[in-house]
């Protein structure tokens, strides 16, 4: 023990023991360092010579992102090349994550941007406010910083306002340097005619993010894995915008930024310019769809007013109109109104729900689908939709019907007290007012709409006849061929096949109570298109055309691309002449005023058809009419859901489009206005 107390105490001794410990810790750290960079060499190398080809490829792959371009969208004009959609350049900002962009920066930055829009920005346009332009950042918080939801992609560029004015462009490229993260970008918008002409069958459009998120099945390429879309492009949501967007779009471009394995920008950006979007030149004639636009809307005034009132007493409450006009010899159709209706450009750069509340039950085209009345919620469900029973206008089919059935003939007299009665239960027919017409034969049971008729000869006799196994399949299968209970083949977007209910009739009442109401109108519901196609079958006896809305596609620059000048023929019934005359010849019903001093032949017939709603039953005026009766121009059909009478709800309506359109286009050999 005293030894080794000795060899502690010796400095000597303390030293050299000192310096062999150090010794051996550089050893140590020496050795540690080589194998240590040995492993490097070793790795290295295994990079370079065996994995070299992976790597590379890895290297390529993440040395660039591109994002597409939006092309310019075509053009939209009437017949005559009046704009009705179209596309105009403005400067837009845009937002991209940029190194060194925290929380804080991007929230200040968000406020900063919405007092410029404030500042400098339109002042009569909707503010934008620093919670909306974080929102369209689309970071995933908000300006308090906590979590909304899962960000988009880094390096995509997000719209923060569409449409800068000169005072905020000057403002965002005087401080760039301060404001990192926002790009300005020219890019195009779509502007609709501020006189809303044929706004619902032009359509609308909105964002891809919006369109892609719908359950609509007519929405469904949108849905497409493969859809190649901005997510902030606009695109066609509904109407002639939907119908023709892979026509009006163009080609997409490309924008593409050299990143690094960070996804961050570090070189110039590299463009591949889109294609600009063909245009659409329409059938639509402006002059013809605003005269039915405007005839719609005083007509539901004149409706309301105590003169109205005085001569249709039943049309009071009527608050929607629906008229289409469509040329007989090749199915072009040259208006189609759904009043009252809305100005489409409220979509652009988003819509507040507020705005949409107002508008929400005017955007459906009510002239091809159903649409409730634009009424509050307790007033809406006691108002027929734009879809109604044709009442009295079916009876032409009716008597075609009958005559090709063999159940009538032109000539057989049926003697109307004003009533029929059919079945076990002794159920009854009047005709309106309870009038009887006395000794009718198939031209004048048109031409003075009776009910009995129809029911007595038609109806009730198809119900009788032992050779037909089920004799609703017969009427069913004529209305089909007429286009009533199937689409009309014009490719729109959500059209209806209309609501036929006599197989529901026949399930609930019996087949015969069914045929027998269903003979003069009063077992299906239809659309406004629907009846107009059904007009221009009976006005060229039998050929049931494809109602067309283009007459040519253009390029940008206004170089015809496809013309659409002749007709498309659906399906055509054989039916001998002699039964189309004696038809048309009892088309001429009683017009009341409508169409007084007009100065073409022309054929016509009123309808006015009941419907239950809410308990209760209201009376609609339809109206389907053709001129002039030789070599027929122009078919219109007119629906006004609650209108009353057709003579008096409808006709007027009508009435004033073939005025429009003689004076613009020429029910003659020219135009009336020449």
């Amino acid at each position: 023990m005293a030894v080794h107390l000795e060899e502690q105490q010796d400095p000597a001794k303390q030293e050299a023991l000192r310096k062999r410990n150090i010794a051996f810790r550089l050893n140590l750290l020496f050795f540690a360092t080589f194998i240590l960079f040995s492993v490097l060499v070793v790795n290295l190398a295994y990079l370079q010579f065996v994995r070299h080809d992976e790597m590379k490829a890895r290297e390529t792959s993440m040395s660039s992102f591109s994002t597409l371009i939006a092309p310019i969208r075509g053009n939209i004009f009437d017949r005559n090349e009046y704009p009705l959609a179209y596309t105009e350049s403005t400067q837009s900002l845009f937002f991209r994550f940029e190194p060194g962009q925290d929380k804080d920066y991007i929230v200040d930055l968000a406020k900063r941007v919405a007092d410029v829009f404030a500042t400098y920005g339109d002042p009569d346009a909707k503010p934008i406010t620093a919670e909306e332009v974080i929102r369209r950042m689309d970071v995933g918080f908000d300006l308090d910083k906590k979590p909304t939801k899962q960000p988009g992609l880094i390096s995509r560029p997000r719209r923060i306002k569409e449409g800068l004015s000169q005072r905020e462009i000057a403002y965002f490229l005087e401080h760039k340097d301060e404001m990192r993260g926002l790009e300005i970008t020219e890019e195009s918008i779509r502007k609709y005619d501020p006189n809303t002409i044929a706004v619902q069958l032009i359509g609308y459009l909105r964002e891809f993010s919006t369109a892609s998120n719908q359950t609509a099945s007519y929405l469904e390429r949108y849905r497409q894995p493969n859809a190649e879309y901005l997510p902030d492009e606009y695109v066609g949501f509904d109407g002639l915008e939907l119908m023709y967007q892979d026509v009006l779009r163009g080609k997409i471009g490309r924008k593409t930024y050299p990143i690094n394995a960070q996804g961050r920008i570090v070189g110039q950006v590299e463009i591949e310019y889109p294609e600009k979007g063909n245009n659409l030149i329409l059938s639509i004639d402006k002059d013809v769809q605003l005269a039915a636009e405007q005839a719609i809307e005083e007509h539901l005034e004149w409706l309301r007013s105590p003169e109205g009132k005085k001569y249709n007493e039943k049309g009071t409450e009527a608050v929607a109109g629906y008229a289409v006009a469509m040329e007989v010899a090749t199915g072009h159709v040259v208006a189609m109104a759904s009043i009252p209706d809305y100005d489409p450009n409220v979509w652009r750069g988003g819509i507040s729900q507020e705005e949409y509340a107002e508008i929400q039950w005017r955007i459906a085209n009510g002239a091809i689908r159903e649409r409730y009345a634009d009424l509050p919620d307790e007033e809406r469900g006691r108002h027929p939709t734009s879809l109604v029973p044709p009442g009295s206008s079916l009876k032409p089919l009716s008597v075609l019907i009958g005559l090709n059935e063999g159940l009538i003939t032109p000539t057989e007299r049926y003697h109307d007290t004003g009533v029929f009665v059919y079945g076990r239960d002794q159920s009854r027919v009047r005709n309106a007012g309870g009038r009887g017409y006395g000794s009718l034969n198939a031209t004048s049971a048109i031409r003075h709409s009776s009910n009995t008729f129809m029911a007595a000869m038609i109806g009730n006799r198809l119900y009788m006849s032992s050779k037909y196994d089920n004799p609703l399949d017969v009427w069913d299968s004529y209305m089909k061929q007429f286009g009533l209970g199937v689409t009309t083949g014009s490719g729109l977007p959500g059209e209806s096949a209309g609501d036929p209910y006599y197989y529901k009739t026949a399930e609930t009442s019996s087949k015969q109570a069914a045929l027998v109401f269903a003979s003069f109108g009063q077992q299906g519901r239809y659309t406004a298109l629907q009846l107009a196609q059904y007009a221009t079958m009976l006005a060229n006896r039998g050929k049931r055309l494809q109602p067309q809305f283009v007459l040519k596609i253009t390029d940008y620059e206004g170089n015809v691309l496809e013309e659409f000048n002749e007709p498309i023929v659906l399906n055509e019934v054989d039916i001998p002449d002699k039964y189309w005359d004696a038809v048309i010849n009892g088309m001429e019903s009683g017009v009341s005023w409508a169409f007084e001093g007009f100065p073409y032949d022309f054929r016509r017939k009123t309808g006015t058809s009941e419907s239950d709603v809410a308990g209760r039953r209201v009376e609609n005026a339809v109206f389907i009419a053709f001129a002039p009766t030789e070599n027929p121009k122009l078919a219109v059909a007119v629906v006004v859901p609650e209108g009353g009478f057709g003579a008096w709800g409808a006709a007027p309506i009508a009435r004033k489009i073939f005025d429009a359109y003689d004076q613009k286009i020429g029910l003659a050999d020219k135009p009336a206005g020449d």
